[in-house]
C-alpha cells in the first residue's frame, strides 16, 4: 500500500513536470493539500514529507486538529477553501492565513469589520462559480470584476487571487480558460484552481495553486449508510 508521504512525492513530480510543459517557472504552483476529514495522526506523516500548505473545508473542524500541528510545525500556511459563513469570519481571521472563499457583499464586509478589529489579514481569494451551478458558492462570472472592486475601494480588502471549482461533468480547460481571463480583467495575479483529478490542466491554464487531497492522502472513506 502507498504511503501518503510517498504519494505527496508523486503529486510534487507530476506539478513539476506539468510546470515544464506548459513553460512555467520551477515553483510556480503551490500545492495545498486537502487535508479535511483526514485527523491529525493521517497528516503528520505528510507534514513529515515537507508538505507545509494545507487546506480545509470548515473552520470548526480545522480548529480542532491543526493547533497541535501548528505547535510541532509552526510555518504551516492554512487556506479555507470551503464557503464561509458570515458568523464565521472572526473565527476565519483569526486562524487561516488564506481564505479562499470570498463570494458575497456580506462576508466581504465582515471580513473588513473583523480584519480591522483583529490586526490580521489572511491572504484573500475571490470564489468564483464559474459553471452558474445554482448548488455551489461563488460569484457569478459577470459579476466577478466588479465584485473584486467593490471588495478593495469599498471594504478595502486586498484581494489578491481568484478560485473556482469547475462542474464535475464538464471538461475543466473552459473553466480554468474563463478563470485566468477574469483575473486579468480584475487585476488579480492569483489562481486557485485545480483538483486531484484535473491539476495538470489548471497549471497549463496559469493555476498558481493547486488543492489536491485525494492524490496525496487517498480516497476519503465513505459516510456510513443510515
Amino acid at each position: 500500500m502507498t504511503s501518503a508521504a510517498e504519494q505527496l512525492h508523486a503529486v510534487k513530480a507530476r506539478i513539476a513536470n506539468a510546470e515544464r510543459e506548459a513553460r512555467r517557472e520551477p515553483g510556480a504552483v503551490t500545492l495545498v493539500a486537502v487535508s479535511k476529514t483526514f485527523s491529525a495522526d493521517e497528516i503528520r506523516p505528510v507534514l513529515e514529507a515537507g508538505q507545509r500548505v494545507f487546506g480545509e473545508n470548515r473552520v470548526q473542524e480545522a480548529q480542532g486538529k491543526w493547533p497541535a500541528l501548528r505547535e510541532a510545525f509552526p510555518d504551516i500556511e492554512l487556506h479555507l477553501i470551503g464557503p464561509l459563513q458570515s458568523n464565521k469570519a472572526k473565527e476565519a481571521v483569526a486562524f487561516f492565513d488564506v481564505i479562499e472563499t470570498v463570494d458575497r457583499e456580506k462576508i466581504a464586509a465582515e471580513l473588513a469589520k473583523e480584519i480591522a478589529r483583529q490586526g490580521r489579514s489572511p491572504k484573500l481569494y475571490v470564489q468564483v462559480n464559474t459553471g452558474s451551478e445554482p448548488q455551489k458558492a461563488g460569484i457569478e462570472p459577470r459579476e466577478a470584476v466588479a465584485f473584486v472592486k467593490r471588495c478593495r475601494e469599498v471594504h478595502g480588502l486586498a484581494i489578491e487571487g481568484l478560485m473556482c471549482i469547475p462542474p464535475a461533468d464538464e471538461n475543466p480547460g473552459p473553466h480554468f480558460a474563463l478563470l485566468e481571463k477574469i483575473a486579468r480583467e480584475a487585476g488579480v495575479e492569483k489562481l486557485s484552481m485545480g483538483m486531484s483529478g484535473d491539476y495538470e490542466t489548471a497549471i497549463a491554464f496559469g493555476a498558481t495553486g493547486v488543492r489536491v487531497g485525494s492524490a496525496v492522502f487517498g480516497e476519503r472513506p465513505k459516510p456510513a449508510a443510515s
